[in-house]
C-alpha cells in the first residue's frame, strides 16, 4: 500500500503562487506515475497534471498550461505542483494520486491523498 499526504494549500490572492507537496510512504514499490486532480464546489473532479516515474513525460490540462508545473523528487518520495498566476477559478480541493500508468483519467490511479484546499481570492 501507498499513502499519499498533500500539503501546501491555503488562501492566496489572485495572481499569487502556491506550491503543493505530496509525500508518499508505504512498504510497496513506489515506482508510480503521479498526478494532481482538483474538484471545485458543484463541479466534477478534473485532471490538472501528471508525471511519469522518471519525470521524462508530463501532461497538463489546458486550463493550467503555462501556469502550473508538476515535478517530483523520488529520493524524497515527494511530488510537487507549483502554481503560479493563480486565478479565482483555480479554487478547489486538490488531490494527489498515484498509479501504474500516466493518464488524464482518474480511474487509472490506485492511490489518493486526502486533499488540500486551495482558495484564490479576487
Amino acid at each position: 500500500q501507498v499513502q499519499l499526504v498533500e500539503s501546501g494549500g491555503g488562501l492566496v490572492q489572485a495572481g499569487g503562487s502556491l506550491r503543493l507537496s505530496c509525500a508518499a510512504s508505504g512498504r510497496t514499490d513506489r515506482r508510480y506515475a503521479m498526478a494532481w486532480f482538483r474538484q471545485a464546489p458543484g463541479k466534477e473532479r478534473e485532471f490538472v497534471a501528471a508525471i511519469t516515474w522518471s519525470g521524462g513525460s508530463t501532461n497538463y490540462a489546458d486550463s493550467v498550461k503555462g501556469r502550473f508545473t508538476i515535478s517530483r523528487d523520488n529520493a524524497q518520495n515527494t511530488a510537487y505542483l507549483q502554481m503560479n498566476s493563480l486565478k479565482p477559478e483555480d479554487t478547489a480541493v486538490y488531490y494527489c494520486a498515484a498509479g501504474t500508468t500516466i493518464s488524464r483519467g482518474s480511474a487509472l490511479y490506485n492511490y489518493w491523498g486526502q486533499g488540500t484546499q486551495v482558495t484564490v481570492s479576487s
